[in-house]
């Protein structure tokens, strides 16, 4: 699944094409995604220019004159700007065709994408309104951390990928970030100081923008043509390295489940 500094990047690729142009139509070849895509949402859309694109966790917003478009890339999800008049590949379900003869190109093999048109705010839609905070914006640190585990008992992992604790911090983040501070993934949640708390919500910043700046780990959501790995996949310490020597002390890298994920840790580093 498209974690948040590949959708980041996505958004930062297709913007520059988008923002400014005014739609065409909406060409759907399949309506069968994670929702159905409603049948008046070519009416809807048609004619409406695109002033701003922005971001709530793994969705992409498309800000138009008289509403919003909500996309989700679901498991396999990926988006292409090409011309309109490219053909088709198997599993392109959805063209925004615009004005200027380009077109935003949706491709979901499994079908668990999301491509949905609202009228209110984007903020109120059911599926954005229960979100918590960006990791990358006020509102989240230490302190927000440390006070949202009191009373919990979670698997500090499951903890910080809890999208209504805070929003776009996926396995492979979570990791990463969880390495980085010293703690071990399963350490119950409310069994972990401010301090450690403090440390780790910096370095869940610290992975998720270094992610970005690199292209995260996979260039397969967005809109560059190479389609080759993101080059923060060379930057990974621990996630997919089981057995493999620790970059700090040597020990291998070991392989757990935790809350249905694969969990990789060094069992002498984090504690």
């Amino acid at each position: 699944m498209p974690e948040l500094p590949e959708v980041e990047t996505t958004l930062r690729g297709i913007a520059p094409h988008l923002r400014g142009v005014r739609i065409d139509r909406l060409l759907v070849r399949e309506r069968r995604l994670r929702w159905p895509v409603p049948a008046d949402t070519e009416h809807q859309v048609r004619g409406q220019r695109i002033l701003e694109l922005g971001r709530r966790g793994k969705y992409l917003l498309l800000e138009l004159e008289r509403g919003t478009i909500l996309i989700h890339l679901g498991m396999s999800g990926s988006l292409r700007v090409l011309a309109s008049h490219i053909p088709p590949a198997k599993h392109d379900h959805l063209d925004l065709c615009l004005r200027d003869g380009s077109c935003l190109r949706m491709r979901d093999p499994r079908r668990f994408g999301v491509f949905l048109w609202t009228p209110e705010p984007p903020a109120d839609h059911p599926l954005l309104a229960h979100l918590g905070p960006e990791p990358l914006e006020s509102g989240f640190d230490g302190d927000y951390l440390y006070g949202r585990a009191r009373g919990r008992r979670c698997a500090v992992k499951t903890f910080i990928m809890d999208a209504d604790l805070v929003v776009g911090v996926g396995n492979i983040y979570a990791n990463e970030s969880l390495f980085r501070a010293g703690i071990h993934p399963a350490r119950p949640c409310n069994r972990i100081g401010r301090e450690r708390y403090r440390r780790l919500a910096a370095e869940i910043r610290g992975v998720l923008t270094s992610a970005i700046d690199q292209g995260g780990t996979t260039l397969r959501d967005f809109v560059r043509d190479d389609g080759g790995p993101g080059y923060f996949v060379r930057s990974l310490k621990v996630y997919g390295r089981a057995g493999e020597p620790c970059p700090r002390c040597g020990k291998p890298i070991r392989r757990r489940r935790i809350g249905q994920r694969s969990s990789f840790y060094c069992p002498r580093c984090q504690s």
